[in-house]
């Protein structure tokens, strides 16, 4: 189970500095050609659901390297200008890094597959994937929840 606390975004979205995007990995180039018109969002949705992401998570205090003693990790949720809470991910940890200089203490990460996630958090949560960058995209509460109610049921381990 995931903790789910909320921070307050220090910086607004529309603050931070857009930055040019150059695809890196097949997702990535998927979702360039999302924003360019040569690709169905709801195509590139729904293969987004086995895709791996990067969720940023909060780091341990007094971690002991390359092992996490905790068994809940902690995602980075954000308040929009709103005051509604989004759950941040991105396409790659690269991708990740000038967004959560402004989060120091969300230096840790999970590179995990969207349905992982969607499982965890549970169904309702705003996504941001990729906020600061020019390429991206939002999902709002009753998109994750449709997403979610599209899974098959999870197979027990």
């Amino acid at each position: 189970m995931l903790h789910t606390p909320s921070v307050t975004l220090d910086v607004t979205l529309q603050e931070l500095k857009t930055m040019n995007f150059i695809p890196h990995n097949a997702l990535e180039e998927q979702l360039a050609a999302v924003h360019a018109g040569a690709l169905e969002v709801e195509t590139f949705v729904l293969r987004l659901l086995d895709q791996q992401l990067f969720m940023p998570v909060r780091d341990e205090k007094n971690p002991i390297q390359g092992f996490q003693r905790s068994t809940q990790a902690e995602p980075l949720i954000i308040e929009d200008e709103e005051g509604e809470r989004v759950l941040v991910l991105f396409t790659s940890p690269e991708r990740a890094k000038p967004f959560v200089e402004h989060y120091p203490e969300f230096a840790g990460g999970i590179l995990t597959e969207l349905s992982w996630i969607l499982r965890r958090i549970g169904g309702g949560v705003p996504i941001a994937l990729n906020p600061g960058w020019d390429i991206g995209m939002d999902f709002d509460a009753d998109m994750t929840a449709q997403l979610l109610a599209q899974l098959p049921p999870e197979l027990p381990a």
